[in-house]
This record gives C-alpha cells, sequence and structure tokens, in this order.
C-alpha cells in the first residue's frame, strides 16, 4: 500500500510528461487526477491503520559505499501518516480543480492559456511535485529525505515558472530557486555532521546516538560548540530555507506569479510545511539542543509578527494570502520550539485545509475577474459569485480562530479548525514559562489580531460594498464551473470539522497514543499538558484579538472605507515601510545582488573582456602576425641563402662538441 502511495504519482508524471501524445491532453488529465485520488483513500486508510512501533517498508537497495549504506525504504508512524494526508488530499483536490482551471477558454491572455501540451506539462509538473513531496514525507535516512528535499525544489521552480514567456514568472521561479539553496546548504551540512559524529545517516542510529551527542563538543568556525546544538542548528537553516521563515522568507510571496493551484499545492499545504515537517521529525536531536529551540521560538514568533504586519497593507488577493502563510508557518515553528510538537503539526494539519480553501477561492475571484488580482479593482461580488463567496467565508472563519471559548463537548473544543489548532499553539508558549515562550506568547497574540484583521479586510474588500472594477469585468463576472466548485466544498469540511474531530488524538487526551513513537518528547518536556492549565484569560486572548481584528476591518472597509486612506496619508512613512515588506528585498539587493553584480561584470569586463580575450586577441593579431612577417623575410628562395644558413648550423655544432667535449652517443652506449 505505501509503496503505490509513493510511486503513483510518479507514474502519472511519467505518463502526462512523456505520453500524453498517446493519452491526449485529457486522458493525461483524467490519469494523473485519478491516481492521486486512489493515492489520497489509501492515505486515509493508512492514517486510521498506523499502530504502536514504527515500521520500516524496505522498497530496495540505494547507496552502498563503504560504510555508507542508504536503503530506499518507507518509514510508517504516525508522523507519516499525518503528512500522506496533508499532501495526497491536498494534491488530489487541485488536480481535480485544474481540471477547470486550465481550460483554455478561461484565459484570454495569451501568455496564460494552456494551450496544446500545456495541460499535460502543467499536471506532469503537479504529479511530480507531489512525488517528491511523497519521498520527503516517507524517508527512513536523511539522504532520502534531502532527495525528496530537493525534488520538490525543483518541481517548485518548474512550477512557479509555468509561465516562462512571462519575465515576473522567471524572476521569481530563481529567486525561490536561489534563496531555498541557501537553507539547502545548512541542511547538507547538519546532514554531514550528523553522519560525521552518529556515524550513519538512518533516522534510528541517528536517534540513539543523540544522547552521546549531546555530549560531545566540536570546533566549528574557529568556535567549541555542542555537537548536536551544531547539528540542529544546520537543519534548522534548512527548515527555515524551505518554509520561508524570517530572513529566508523573501521567495514565497514572489512565488505568487505561478498559477493559483500551484500557490496552493506549494505555498500553502504542503512544501512549505516541510520545514516543520523536518523539526518534529528531527524531534530526539531537537530535544538535547536547548539554545536551538530557543532560536526556533524566537524565529518562529518573529515571522510570525513580522508576515502578519506586511499582509495588513497588501492589494493582491494572492500576497495577502501568501504573507497569512509566511504567518502561519511561524505559528508552527513558535510551537515547536517550545517543545509542543504535536501542536506545530496539529496546526499544519488543519492549515492545509483552509489555506488550500482560501487559495484556491481565491483562484475562483481571479477566475471571475478575468483575472484581475488587485482587490482594490473588487467589491460587490458576493452577489455575482455567491457559491465562492461561502466557501472563502468558512476559509476565514477558520483561519481567524471563530468559536466559543470554553465551551468543551467530549473534551473537545468547539470551532472551526483555526480556532482549535492555533489556539493551541498560544497557550503552549505561555506554559512554557520561558522567555522565548513569553517573547512568543505576546508576539502570535498580536499576529492573530492582525490576521482577523487583514482576512477580514480581504472579504470585505472583495465581496462587500459597491464594485470598483470595470464595467466589462463586472458584467462578465461569473461563478466558477463545479469542477472547480467541488474541491472548495470537501476542503471548507476539514476547514470545519478537521480540529474538532481530531483534537483529542493531536493534542488532547489520546495525544500519548496517537504519537507514540513518532515524536519525542524529554522527561522535563511536559508544556503540551501544562497548557491545558493555563489561567482563563491566555485561552481567552487569541479569541479577543480576532474580536478586535474583525471590529476594526468592518469599521475600516465597511462603516468608514474613507479611514484607511487618512491614515496611509498621515502615517506614510509606516505605511510605505509595511508596503515594502520592510525593505527586505532592497537590503538584500544592496548587501548581496548588487555586489554580486559587480563581481560578475569586472570578471567579465577586465577578466574575460580584457585579460583572456586581450591576451587570445593579442596573441593572435599581433605576436603571429609580427612572427610570420619575420619568418616570412627568412624564407627568400634562393639555394645559395639556405646553403649558408646550413654551413652556419654546422658550424655551431662542431664549435659546442669541441669547447664541451660530448658527443652524440649510439642507443645503449656509453
Amino acid at each position: 500500500m505505501y509503496s503505490a502511495i509513493l510511486f503513483l504519482p510518479l507514474l502519472g508524471a511519467v505518463i502526462a510528461g512523456f505520453f500524453h501524445r498517446v493519452t491526449g491532453e485529457k486522458g493525461a488529465m483524467f490519469i494523473t487526477t485519478g491516481l492521486l485520488f486512489v493515492c489520497a483513500l489509501l492515505s486515509w486508510i493508512a492514517l486510521f491503520t498506523i499502530h504502536g512501533e514504527t515500521e520500516h517498508v524496505e522498497v530496495f537497495r540505494w547507496i552502498v559505499s563503504g560504510d555508507l549504506a542508504a536503503y530506499w525504504s518507507i518509514r510508517v508512524d504516525m508522523l507519516t501518516g499525518v503528512m500522506l494526508v496533508v499532501v495526497t488530499t491536498v494534491s488530489s483536490l487541485v488536480h481535480l480543480y485544474s481540471v477547470g482551471y486550465t481550460d483554455d477558454g478561461d484565459h484570454p491572455d495569451p501568455i496564460d492559456n494552456f494551450q496544446g501540451p500545456a495541460r499535460a506539462r502543467f499536471f506532469a509538473y503537479l504529479s511530480f511535485f507531489t512525488f517528491a513531496m511523497l519521498m520527503l514525507v516517507t524517508g527512513d535516512n536523511l539522504l532520502q529525505i534531502f532527495f525528496g528535499w530537493e525534488g520538490v525544489g525543483v518541481a517548485s521552480y518548474l512550477l512557479i515558472g509555468f509561465w516562462y514567456k512571462k519575465g515576473s514568472a522567471n524572476a521569481a521561479a530563481i529567486k525561490a530557486f536561489v534563496v531555498n539553496r541557501v537553507g539547502d546548504f545548512g541542511f547538507l551540512l547538519g546532514m554531514f555532521a550528523l553522519y560525521y559524529y552518529a556515524e550513519s545517516i538512518e533516522l534510528d542510529a541517528v536517534f540513539a546516538a543523540a544522547p552521546s551527542l549531546a555530549e560531545a563538543h566540536a570546533t566549528f568556525l574557529w568556535m567549541d560548540v555542542n555537537v548536536i546544538e551544531l547539528c540542529a542548528v544546520l537543519l534548522f537553516i534548512g527548515a527555515c530555507g524551505k518554509s520561508a521563515q524570517l530572513l529566508l522568507h523573501t521567495w514565497l510571496p514572489d512565488a505568487m506569479e505561478g498559477p493559483t493551484p500551484v500557490s496552493a499545492l506549494i505555498h500553502a499545504a504542503t512544501m512549505v510545511t516541510a520545514g516543520v515537517f523536518l523539526v518534529c521529525r528531527m524531534s530526539p536531536i531537537f530535544e538535547y539542543a536547548h539554545t536551538t529551540l530557543m532560536i526556533v521560538t524566537i524565529v518562529g514568533a518573529s515571522t510570525a509578527f513580522f508576515a502578519a504586519t506586511v499582509g495588513l497593507v497588501q492589494n493582491d488577493i494572492k500576497r495577502v494570502i501568501a504573507y497569512s502563510t509566511c504567518s502561519q508557518l511561524g505559528y508552527m515553528f513558535a510551537a515547536a520550539g517550545v517543545g509542543a510538537y504535536e501542536a506545530a503539526m496539529f496546526h499544519l494539519f488543519t492549515h492545509a485545509f483552509f489555506k488550500a480553501l482560501l487559495f484556491l477561492g481565491a483562484g475562483s475571484v481571479i477566475h471571475a475577474m478575468h483575472h484581475e488580482q488587485d482587490m482594490r479593482k473588487m467589491g460587490g461580488l458576493r452577489h455575482k459569485i455567491p457559491r465562492t463567496y461561502w466557501m472563502m467565508m468558512i476559509g476565514t472563519l477558520a483561519i481567524t480562530g471563530v468559536g466559543i471559548p470554553f465551551l468543551y463537548i467530549l473534551g473537545t473544543p468547539i470551532g472551526f479548525a483555526g480556532f482549535v489548532s492555533k489556539d493551541v499553539i498560544i497557550e503552549t508558549t505561555f506554559a512554557a514559562h520561558s522567555a522565548a515562550g513569553s517573547f512568543a506568547f505576546w508576539l502570535l497574540v498580536s499576529a492573530a489580531a492582525m490576521t482577523s484583521f487583514y482576512s477580514w479586510r480581504l472579504i470585505f474588500m472583495t465581496f462587500h460594498g459597491e464594485t470598483r472594477a470595470d464595467k466589462h469585468t463586472w458584467e462578465h463576472a461569473h461563478e466558477s464551473p463545479n469542477v472547480m466548485l467541488w474541491p472548495l466544498y470537501l476542503l471548507a469540511v476539514g476547514a470545519v470539522l478537521a480540529g474538532m474531530e481530531f483534537y483529542p488524538d493531536f493534542v488532547g487526551h489520546h495525544e500519548n497514543e496517537f504519537w507514540a513513537a513518532a515524536i519525542f518528547n524529554g522527561e522535563h518536556n511536559h508544556v503540551l499538558h501544562d497548557a491545558h492549565e493555563v489561567p482563563w484569560i491566555v485561552k481567552l486572548s487569541p479569541f479577543i484579538a480576532m474580536l478586535f481584528g474583525l471590529g476594526l476591518a468592518y469599521l475600516f472597509y465597511i462603516r468608514r472605507p474613507e479611514i484607511p486612506g487618512k491614515l496611509a496619508e498621515q502615517h506614510e512613512p509606516l505605511y510605505r515601510f509595511l508596503l515594502n515588506k520592510w525593505y527586505f528585498d532592497e537590503l538584500y539587493d544592496l548587501i548581496f545582488v548588487r555586489p554580486a553584480k559587480w563581481i560578475g561584470r569586472f570578471f567579465w569586463k577586465k577578466g574575460d573582456g580584457s585579460t583572456i580575450d586581450g591576451a587570445i586577441n593579442g596573441l593572435s593579431m599581433g605576436f603571429v602576425p609580427w612572427l610570420t612577417r619575420v619568418a616570412g623575410k627568412a624564407q627568400s628562395g634562393y639555394v645559395f641563402h639556405y646553403a649558408f644558413a646550413m654551413l652556419l648550423g654546422l658550424s655551431f655544432l662542431i664549435t659546442w662538441f669541441a669547447v664541451t667535449g660530448s658527443a652524440p652517443t649510439e642507443a645503449g652506449g656509453h
């Protein structure tokens, strides 16, 4: 079963990519989509049948070289089961949604057309990405995980830059690829360090060596460091790149240049959660790396706050949701940083449903508005596309955390998915009773208020009030076809029920049984249990923050829509600071891009142009012609000149032998 889940998407990618002329474009679409639904069904079956100890399903012998042995095998535990469900469920629904999205008639701009083999190529890329992501989450050794890690990077590059005739899409694809290489270098160094000190890259062997690594020290960059802290920090750098955490986050908003289904699949629910998965998978390492966990907490909370502030002022509907993704990933890392890996995975699980719902809903809006993405040119759409409106409303209720505080039925809180999972994270940061935990608590509560504000701002600007669209776009706005709406309905079910249904298993009274053998908690780590005993005001704080954001958005965009413009004028420096994303791109351009371009131009102009080309040109056009002219003068054509030259040479040889007393010998003579 697990081999089928892993390899069926690869089979679909091969068929769609290389045999679409045999199957036809529609055949390629239906084959890849059908195979993904089979994988999703098998993944849900696997989730409910995984119990007890970790299983290892060996596929084949992969790499054996000296002491290094890496078998391609599938690691089966609850962490794998959860990720299989997330990846295959979202991917199958995105495939189905894309059947309608890639309809040629829906793309009036020639650059956006899915004509001819482009549709098959798109579905091949989607399926290849899914295979790479499944490779990552089922890996039983670090090299196999890294193989999938790089595979999703390649697939991301191909999908972001799918419209390769569009310059901004190409630039975004390159940016994502380059920024992720920075994080991947950290992952590689961490993997090398673990192999060097643990003498294995098999996860079980690495986890068994963790206690001894916690006592070991090494020299790194002329510093004496703890080995397990070093390995954990390097792995976390890799996680920051893939999950777009602060300082390595700049690629994620630009990745919105790709088709909307790509945003939902890669940049909302699956690839960007790979970093969170890695930290939770490596919990036996991180549990001994207390300093690194503090760094994880601070970076995660800072990312959540930063991305939320930027989301307040974005006008592109997809970029608002992109920064929301970045912020929610920060929540997950903050939870993992205080040791609540189960809470991080719970939010990863619920987030997949409501964030994919929001992205695909945004795609339905863009489809209705003839590919207009600026919310300032929308408004009043709830009557034009009512089904999309209600699906977006459910996603917004989930992400903002709407529920009934203090109401539990059979030990389960009552509310939308985000209310259940996000509140647990905020409670665990408070229950950590550490400086980093307190720092994270206040930033996450602030981010919750801002998340509510910009999420409701999106709803009000897009669907309420008078339309701001041009007459032609407004008159032709229409609801999406059913093939695009059914994935929204199914994701909406998850956005409503996933939190309440899985709360007992993920973070409630069954979590010890659910996560057995999948997540390791040290003997002093009881933060998840302490989170259930935090003061009532702590439990209520996310709900208060949600109401504050909702009220403020209603005032600004329904009751008094002139206020935002006035505030932007009165506080223009702050508005520009947020609109330009804290100027991270400009700062990186100044520090890295411009010096790199200057060095490149220097070696191009001075090195290649002046030195290499100059030397070759000087030799070929200067010295060689001069030598030719000199040699040409020696060739007079008169026999007596050549005889005279021979006599001079013979006289020189006789003189040499006479002076040195040496003479040539026969071969082998003395």
